[in-house]
Parts: structure tokens; C-alpha cells; sequence
């Protein structure tokens, strides 16, 4: 005879807690049409809140000192050109099948045992970008509020957990409300610095890196590619949440199309220009005597920028660049810590067969990006960089390739099944 199991009550809650799919957001499964209730413009905002990372201003400010400005230039404009054209097919069947990268790698040609790899390279793509933003913000914190750098990093690492325990919908409200707030703080020391004349413009074309060697130069463009195509595993970030936007009502739909290509692979093109950014605005902190191992930092770079508006050191001027970057890490770090409790979700449910929720690998993702900072990744971006680049390039690419060769030409399914029995 068996005995009665006992639950304790904080158990039941929890459970109960995760069975609600509206925090779940269907992790495991294709997002259901009755939960794509937000428009196709809501959910595109939602999406593009990930624009918002300083990582790309501190990658390009890296690349700038690093390989020169002619040679950063070329491989933003390849990287980007990459970037679109292996994003396109992958958001436009995510939206339209309503999955996840993790089931739309699944069902284009990895498999059941595949796909879980491919989670695991996601998962890491989430907490390692994690561990950036906030160590950014961190610094930003450290320089405006005088807050240990050790404190700091557990508080910009554990204040978005609030945030993404309810899933898209507090994120998409947060994101929505938010935007206004960070276009403008973004082109506000812009217009002032633009306003000097031509001569920081001049200054940043003419710039050949902290080495001196001036012009093209094939190894240093490498590099610099192979840093920038790291970012090719962002489009994962753009699906977890594409998958929300309402079906097409024909083929045709402008709107759909519109909202999906934008929230989508559209994220390269603000994201092109804000590596430009970076690297303008690390010429432009060198020209202001900030050192070249500081340079690269964000929160260096637009506190000279927030310089030109209020007076160079002035602490109004280091007061909205703490708030800039607060709100610029908080937009992004929402998307990756969200985005990291669905791939790990996914990994963990494969290997375990067991599902304890999404919160409970929010907090794990949180946590190992909090490591990552301790450990001081911010300090390593172009030697960890082109080493991941070179897996999730072949994931990516591999991905992108069924789904814009092999289904058009019938070499594979046209469709994408989500159903393990039916793979």
C-alpha cells in the first residue's frame, strides 16, 4: 500500500506558480494563437528594446583602438550585411509558426538531440551578453554614484529578475515605456557634439588605431569581423519574442511583413550605427585625455559626451549618463535574461525530462553572469568574442540555409514541425 504524499504548501504555490503558461510564456512549446494578443507594432517595440545595448558603442570603441576606423568600418558594413540576410528567414518562420529559436532549430534540421546543443550556445550567447550590459552598468554606477564595483554587480545583476518573472507582459510594458526615454537621452549629447563642426568627424575617419598603422589592412579587418560576428546569435532574442506577433491575415499582410522585418532582422541597422558610435565616441574620449584602457567604455565615453550639454565633469553630466546607461542596460538586460530562462528551459527539459519553470533558470542564468562579471568579462570582449563567433556562425548559418535554400527547393519540409513525434 502506498503512503500519501505529502506537498508542503509552498511547494503546491510553486507549482501552481509555473503552470500558468502567462509566466511560463510556452517555453517548451509553439506559442498559442490566444496569447498573441499584443498588435504586430507592440510586439516589434518589444523586440526592438534590445537595441538599447552599450555592448555595441563598447565593441566598436575596442575595434576603433584595436584595428583602426577603416578597417572597424569594412567590417561593420560585411558583419551587417551577414547578419540581415541570415536574420530575415529566421524571424519571418519563427512569426509565422509561432516558435522559438529553440523549436525552429529542432524542426529546420538539427533535430531533437541537435536543437539541444544549439540551446546550449544560445544559453550562453544570453548570459555572457548578460554579464556585460551589466558590468557596464555597474561601472556607470561606480563612476556617477561612487557604488563598489562588487556591490554594483549584484545589483545590476539581480534587479531584472523582478522584471522577467511575468514574462513579455511587464517586459513589453517596461520596453513600450521606456523607448521614449532612451531615444532621447540617446541623440540628446549627439545634436551638441554634432553641433562642433566637422572636425571630431574628421578626426575619427583619419583615426588608424592605437598601433599607427594607417589604411586597409587584412588581419586587423579579420579581426574585427570575427568579434562582430557574435552578434549573428541576436536574432534568437528577436524571435522569443516575434513569436507573439498576431498571424498574417494573408500573405500579403503589410503589416505583419512590416513588424516582423523590423522587429526582426531590422535590429542590425540602429545596431550598425551604434558600433560607428562607439567608435566616434572613444576617438572622441582619447581627444579629451581619457586613457586608451578606458576609452572603450561606454560610461567614459558618454560622460564626455554628456560634456558638451551640461560642462565637461560637471556633475549633472555625470548624473544622465548614470541615468542613460541605467536605462539602456535595464532595456537590454531584460531581453537577455528572459531570453536565457527559455533556452535553458528548453536545454534542461531534454537532458533532465523535468521542467521545474522558467523562473527557476532565470536565476541560474542570472547567476552565472554574475560570475562572469566577478571574473571581469567587460575586459575580455575581443579575445571571448571571436571564439564564439566562430560556433554560432555555424549554427546560425546552417539554420539560415534551410530555411531560405533547402525549403524552397524541396530538399526539406516545407513547413516547421514543432511535435517530437512527428520529427
Amino acid at each position: 500500500m502506498t503512503g500519501v504524499q505529502r506537498i508542503i504548501p509552498i511547494r503546491r504555490d510553486y507549482n501552481r506558480f509555473v503552470a500558468d503558461e502567462t509566466l511560463e510564456d510556452y517555453a517548451l512549446r509553439f506559442t498559442a494563437k490566444k496569447a498573441r494578443r499584443w498588435t504586430g507594432f507592440e510586439v516589434a517595440q518589444t523586440a526592438l528594446g534590445s537595441v538599447s545595448f552599450l555592448a555595441l558603442e563598447a565593441i566598436g570603441g575596442t575595434l576603433a583602438l584595436t584595428a583602426g576606423f577603416p578597417n572597424t568600418l569594412a567590417a561593420v558594413l560585411l558583419v551587417g550585411l551577414i547578419i540581415f540576410a541570415t536574420a530575415v528567414p529566421i524571424t519571418v518562420y519563427a512569426a509565422r509558426y509561432g516558435v522559438d529559436m529553440d523549436l525552429l532549430t529542432r524542426g529546420a534540421g538539427f533535430g531533437y538531440l541537435g536543437s539541444t546543443v544549439t540551446s546550449l550556445i544560445y544559453a550562453s550567447f544570453t548570459f555572457l551578453f548578460f554579464a556585460i550590459e551589466a558590468a557596464i552598468m555597474a561601472l556607470a554606477m561606480q563612476l556617477c554614484f561612487g557604488l563598489p564595483l562588487g556591490v554594483g554587480y549584484l545589483l545590476c545583476a539581480g534587479a531584472v529578475i523582478p522584471l522577467v518573472v511575468y514574462g513579455i507582459r511587464l517586459i513589453s510594458r517596461f520596453q513600450i515605456w521606456s523607448q521614449p526615454l532612451w531615444i532621447g537621452l540617446s541623440l540628446l549629447p549627439l545634436v551638441f557634439v554634432s553641433a562642433q563642426g566637422a572636425e571630431p568627424l574628421r578626426a575619427l575617419v583619419r583615426f588608424p588605431g592605437l598601433d599607427g598603422a594607417a589604411g586597409f589592412d587584412l588581419a586587423r579587418f579579420g579581426l574585427a569581423t570575427g568579434v562582430l560576428l557574435a552578434l549573428l546569435a541576436q536574432v534568437g532574442e528577436q524571435v522569443d519574442f516575434l513569436r507573439f506577433v498576431p498571424e498574417p491575415k494573408d500573405r500579403r499582410d503589410r503589416r505583419w511583413w512590416l513588424a516582423v522585418l523590423s522587429g526582426g532582422a531590422g535590429w542590425i541597422l540602429p545596431g550598425m550605427l551604434k558600433i560607428l558610435l562607439g567608435a566616434a565616441l572613444a576617438v572622441l574620449a582619447l581627444g579629451h585625455g581619457v586613457p586608451p584602457e578606458h576609452a572603450a567604455e561606454p560610461t567614459r565615453m558618454y560622460a564626455i559626451a554628456f560634456g558638451y550639454l551640461t560642462g565637461e565633469g560637471s556633475r549633472t553630466a555625470l548624473l544622465l549618463t548614470g541615468l542613460f546607461v541605467l536605462v539602456s542596460q535595464l532595456k537590454i538586460n531584460l531581453t537577455n535574461a528572459y531570453a536565457g530562462s527559455i533556452a535553458w528551459s528548453n536545454f534542461f527539459s531534454r537532458l533532465t525530462h523535468s521542467h521545474p519553470g522558467r523562473v527557476v533558470w532565470l536565476v541560474f542564468n542570472v547567476a552565472i553572469a554574475l560570475l562572469l562579471m566577478e571574473l571581469g568579462i567587460d575586459k575580455t570582449i575581443e579575445s571571448t568574442l571571436p571564439l564564439y563567433a566562430s560556433v554560432v556562425s555555424a549554427w546560425v548559418g546552417a539554420l539560415a540555409a534551410d530555411l531560405a535554400v533547402n525549403k524552397p527547393l524541396g530538399l526539406s519540409p516545407p513547413g516547421i514541425e514543432f511535435k517530437r513525434a512527428h520529427l
